[in-house]
């Protein structure tokens, strides 16, 4: 077999030289050469350059210089052409022109100077006078220039002289002669925001004008403001605080400034304004702000005079205004550039509970008060008053059957035990029957299930509440999910979802707006998803606020993007976050970023009754440390399918420390013992374990030791120096710590100090603390004046980075995982899609496998196109897109474009950014592109380091995808992309035409395939047994700490 095996190769290798002597032929037969001499290293104005050439026969030179942009297009700019005789070389000068705004700096002439991705200079030989070089050409050459960007050119020394008025222009205003378009009224929340009545807001910041006209006003009415704010507001609940911000203005020393409006405990509004030399000056409204009802809150400045307007609406009544004018006895100072608004809650305040519509500040003047009053666009769109009463009236309606069954069963249980009242009812069995027996329904046939609810509660519990039954509606409605598994049972059980929300079950109301917002089953309703993403994140249902953050950060077809509001949101789940991750409960499961096309992780899985976890616990009765801590760690967190159960997780903690004397055991079991997590507080034993766990040279364990000297010993000084210590060995809780003493001045014999707070903050949150993330963004938010400027959209990343680790989205996932894991389809798309609108990578590519790998019959043809464009577009939005997911979207709107649809640049893009990541797949998937005719764009062939081969002919261009395809490192990839190669080299040969070549390419086919058939089982055979006499441990080895965790 081997013998035949090498015969078959040497027939194969004695074919390809063959070959390769045949073209060598060829080529000398028909020879044509064409060179540059002295070809420009950048564009120049006039450029004299030689060309050499030859021609094979009557032909053609060509000579010509393109450019393209990073748009895609391409220009050609300078084309010539002459006819060449058969004969010896030749050189022949050619004066090159490049247009000025190629080559100068913009100026008072040449008005806009260019961005160019490229500059190629090309030359080609052949038979037409065509402005491209076909197909084979008999010679060519290309040259790519330097081109520098248009501040970076020199200025043109022009011949003409300007008019005094057009160089007096120039020389004041340069390259600024148009009026920028300023924005005199800037829409400070253009959208909605649900406030939680916490220290969470909306900041916003505001730049001077760049009119100088405008500017130049706005700075004279610093002290004597001419101006207005317009706030629409909704109170759900009185202010629990003495006050609670409504918007206030924070100036760079941090105190408030002009204006800052709070409401009161009582519900008046404290209007406040600051005056020169920083008093502050503040009046009382004598009416209340409704609850219930949008109003308009309008606050009108005219030097020193304060006009507070309210205005409020249900929507068929006549609004109710409420005004009141003030006159303060300071000259009132705004400086609308120094500091930063804030809108609800903020670092120095609680916000309000109730929702925020559009806020709008009128910059340099005041808007007409007699306009009819009407509700703002998104507030008519979501309707959140709507809601309010029909959910009102449902509460009333779920009040009287509770009360009605709670009756019931305080009879029927009266007439089992009274014997006076069973004798009585056996008399009287119509009124007993009627009493005991009847139970109405709710009026409407949908709320039959509340009804059959209510009367199960009561006769179980005996007292129930709208709450319980809100919970036990939204489990008896998950039940019915899973028991159907099918799409066509979600239309008829949204509207129990609903009525779960309505009483209170804020996984409901998520679950409803996470198909109104997907389409799942129910029509696509992105209002309604909206306002019941509103409506939980109003009361702090965490993954709400997650799935608003991650709307107003990428925006979508009703809302555009806002990093400030996406920040507002964000900052709260991050918060809680970190609060969570302090106390674990069996609600939180680590997070874990599984996708369903990575068979090594899903092999990774485990659970306590699985082989898996009973080999890691043999392993750590053997005394294997690392097998040790895995346990541990799956316990403690809940990790890889394991259930928490911190009480046996804290077991092994010790054994590790105590046993094993393993210093990463010994730093948590402290740790726990520090802070009683599952075991009763034990300090001394947990500094004893922590001193250990230093002599081995454990670096958290330094940190730790530093935090018991600063909460028990109160000693700043030793823990300032054991977390410098720790800081300089990398640790990101010790950078964490310090930040913190520099920012309360609390680190010895130094003055608080935001700026070095703020440094290792930066250092903390870069090594992966979630803390210190959460510290960055918040100075990022805000800024530190004259040192850190607002950085909002980067505030965003960290803080979202932060808020998808909490426990609570982990459980959401684990719970789709497992459903995977157990063949369950629908329940594992229910709950991808659940953390998927939260926007988290790892769910939303799971949801696109699940609409691409659906069973048949499941979803419509529609919905899965949809649901795969929609899903892995948000997946590969990440700094770190999954190649897959890539490969995928670029096949995706390929499909879009042989329709018609689209733009075949764009799937070239993606396959492009697979290619970079080594997706052989990319590679290969462009090549098809190639060989179907298509031209790929000179930004993507120079991404790729192809850009030489733009003008190359189509067999060259193929061969190097196909290389590259073939030397990536997938096993799998080999095959297909070795044959992709040979067939682009046998339709080369066969484009001589030759009967010989091709019979010869035939016959290379065939025994091209049967060799890889041959040789690849082999191979794979060899690599397999090889792998399995690895994978057996022999019984002296031990398993590193990298291979237990990646193993586990």
């Amino acid at each position: 077999m081997a013998v035949f095996v090498h015969k078959l190769i040497a027939m194969y290798v004695d074919f390809c030289l063959r070959t390769v002597l045949v073209h060598l032929c060829f080529s000398q037969e028909a020879s044509s050469s064409v060179k540059f001499l002295n070809p420009p290293e950048v564009p120049e104005s006039v450029y004299p350059m030689e060309v050499q050439y030859s021609c094979s026969g009557p032909l053609m030179v060509h000579v010509q210089v393109l450019v393209s942009f990073d748009t895609g297009s391409t220009v050609t700019i300078f084309h010539r052409w002459w006819p060449c005789l058969p004969g010896p070389e030749k050189i022949r000068p050619v004066l090159l022109h490049f247009p000025d705004w190629l080559v100068y700096h913009p100026d008072w002439i040449i008005d806009q100077s260019s961005w160019v991705l490229s500059c190629l200079l090309r030359s080609w030989v052949g038979s037409s006078a065509s402005v491209e070089p076909g197909r084979s050409p008999s010679a060519s050459a290309v040259v790519a220039m330097n081109v520098q960007n248009p501040l970076s050119r020199p200025f043109k020394q022009h011949l003409l002289c300007p008019s005094w008025n057009t160089e007096i222009r120039w020389k004041v205003f340069g390259d600024r002669w148009q009026c920028l378009k300023e924005d005199e009224t800037p829409s400070l929340l253009s959208s909605l925001y649900g406030s939680t009545g916490e220290h969470f807001g909306i900041t916003k910041s505001l730049h001077p004008f760049r009119n100088e006209m405008l500017e130049g006003q706005r700075i004279r009415a610093v002290s004597y403001p001419w101006c207005a704010f317009t706030v629409w507001v909704l109170l759900e609940q009185p202010c629990r605080d003495r006050l609670c911000g409504l918007f206030h203005h924070i100036d760079s020393k941090e105190n408030y400034a002009t204006p800052t409006v709070f409401l009161t405990r009582t519900g008046q509004l404290h209007v406040q304004l600051q005056g020169e030399g920083g008093l502050s000056s503040a009046f009382l409204s004598p009416f209340t702000l409704p609850v219930g009802l949008w109003c308009l809150l309008t606050l009108e400045l005219k030097g020193r005079m304060g006009k507070i307007t309210v205005s409020c609406t249900d929507g068929d009544k006549d609004p109710l205004v409420y005004s009141f004018e003030h006159m303060f006895n300071i000259a009132v100072m705004l400086d609308d550039t120094d500091g930063y608004f804030v809108i609800g809650g903020g670092k120095y305040v609680r916000g309000i509970e109730g929702f925020y519509g559009p806020v709008i500040y009128h910059r340099t003047r005041i808007p007409s008060t007699n306009l009819v009053l009407q509700l703002p666009w998104p507030v008519r769109m979501v309707n959140l008053s709507g809601w309010f009463e029909a959910c009102q009236e449902f509460k009333l309606e779920v009040d009287h059957k509770i009360a009605d069954a709670s009756r019931a069963v305080m009879v029927k249980r009266e007439s089992c035990t009274d014997v006076y009242t069973a004798l009585l009812l056996k008399t009287n069995t119509t009124s007993s029957k009627a009493e005991c027996s009847s139970f109405q329904p709710l009026s409407k046939p949908q709320r039959r299930m509340v009804a059959q609810l209510v009367r199960m509660l009561s006769e179980k519990n005996g007292m129930v509440d709208p709450e319980s039954v809100g919970r036990a509606l939204y489990s008896a409605v998950l039940r019915k999910l899973n028991a159907h598994g099918s799409v066509e049972v979600m239309n008829r059980l949204m509207p129990s979802l609903l009525q779960a929300g309505c009483l209170g079950d804020n996984r409901a109301l998520h679950l409803s707006s996470v198909l109104y917002s997907s389409g799942l089953g129910v029509k696509k309703q992105p209002y309604k998803a909206w306002l019941l993403s509103l409506l939980a994140a109003r009361k702090d249902y965490r993954l709400a606020l997650l799935r608003l953050g991650h709307l107003h950060h990428v925006g979508d077809q009703t809302v555009p993007p806002d990093p400030d509001l996406s920040y507002a949101y964000y900052s709260n789940i991050a918060k809680q976050t970190s609060t969570d991750r302090l106390n674990p409960s069996s609600q939180q499961t680590f997070v874990e970023s599984v996708l369903l096309n990575d068979e090594e992780t899903l092999n990774a899985q485990t659970n306590t009754n699985d082989d898996l976890f009973h080999w890691l616990k043999l392993q750590a009765r053997n005394g294997v440390a690392d097998a040790e801590q895995a346990i541990a760690r799956m316990l403690f967190w809940g990790q890889q399918g394991v259930t928490s159960d911190i009480q046996t997780a804290v077991r092994h903690y010790e054994r590790g420390a105590t046993r094993l004397q393993d210093p990463v055991s010994m730093y948590d079991y402290a740790i726990v013992l520090l802070t009683g997590q599952g075991v009763p507080k034990d300090v001394p034993r947990a500094i004893t374990f922590l001193k250990k766990a230093i002599e081995q040279g454990f670096t958290p364990a330094i940190t730790a030791l530093g935090w018991y000297y600063e909460q028990y010993e109160r000693n700043y000084k030793r823990a300032a120096e054991l977390w410098e210590q720790a800081d300089h060995l990398g640790n990101p809780d010790a950078a964490m710590n310090l930040g913190v003493l520099h920012s309360q001045g609390l680190y010895p014999g130094q003055a608080a100090d935001k700026v070095k707070a703020y440094k290792y903050f930066l250092k903390s949150a870069q090594r992966g603390h979630i803390n210190g993330g959460i510290e960055l963004a918040e100075i990022w938010s805000r800024g530190i004046s004259g040192y850190v400027p607002r950085r909002p959209s980067d505030a965003v990343l960290w803080v979202k980075w932060a808020s998808e680790q909490n426990g609570y989205l982990g459980t959401v996932l684990r719970k789709g995982l497992n459903a995977y894991l157990q063949g369950n389809w629908f329940m594992a798309m229910i709950y991808y899609l659940m953390s998927s609108e939260c926007g988290f990578k790892a769910a939303q590519f799971n949801v696109a496998f699940l609409c691409e790998h659906s069973p048949s019959g499941s979803l419509n043809s529609s919905f899965v196109t949809q649901c795969m464009l929609q899903y892995y577009n948000l997946s590969i939005q990440s700094q770190d897109p999954d190649s897959y997911a890539l490969v995928k979207m670029g096949d995706l709107l390929y499909e879009k474009h042989t329709e018609g649809q689209g733009d075949l640049s764009a799937a070239a893009e993606m396959y492009k950014e697979a290619a970079l990541k080594n997706n052989p797949q990319g590679w290969y998937s462009l090549g098809l592109l190639v060989q179907e005719g298509q031209r790929l764009p000179a930004t993507v062939l120079s991404q790729l380091n192809l850009l030489q081969h733009y003008f190359s002919d189509k067999h060259t261009l193929l061969t190097t995808l196909y290389q590259r395809c073939r030397d990536s490192s997938s096993d799998e990839a080999h095959l297909p992309c070795t044959l992709a190669l040979l067939a682009t080299h046998l339709q080369s040969l066969q484009s001589f035409g030759n009967s010989s070549i091709k019979l010869l390419s035939v016959v290379a086919v065939a025994v091209a395939t049967l060799s890889f058939f041959k040789i690849i089982p082999v191979i794979l055979r060899q690599r397999s047994a090889s792998v399995q006499q690895n994978s057996v441990p022999s019984e002296a080895e031990q398993p590193t700490e990298q291979e237990e965790s990646s193993g586990v």
